[in-house]
């Protein structure tokens, strides 16, 4: 489960906060670790206040960089569509605390 994950504008911490991630996952192969994920992108702040993008589809965890879909969003973002591509920034394993990068490339009306 992804509940309000904050997402800021850099890796860093003290980065200015941008959105939040709801959403969750399951595990989508018994042989390479790949997760279906569903994540809603929910923009808090600026232009895009009130708008979200989904991304869904498979993340093969373990690739350097993955390409999932955008497969919708709302307000500003309704009816869009392109891809999320994600990378692992760092993977702090001792304290649980991963950094992922989501760089998304949306088409919208």
């Amino acid at each position: 489960m992804i509940d309000n994950l904050l997402l800021i504008e850099g890796p860093e911490h003290g980065s200015n906060l941008v959105e939040r991630a709801q959403g969750m996952y399951a595990m989508a192969s018994q042989y390479d670790g790949s997760l279906l994920m569903v994540v809603y992108f929910v923009f808090n702040e600026g232009k895009f206040n009130g708008s979200s993008v989904i991304i869904l589809g498979r993340n093969p965890v373990l690739n350097a960089v993955r390409e999932m879909p955008v497969s919708g969003g709302s307000g500003i973002f309704r009816f869009s569509r392109g891809y999320g591509p994600a990378k692992t920034y760092r993977n702090n394993i001792k304290s649980g605390d991963p950094v992922f990068v989501y760089n998304a490339y949306v088409m919208h009306h």
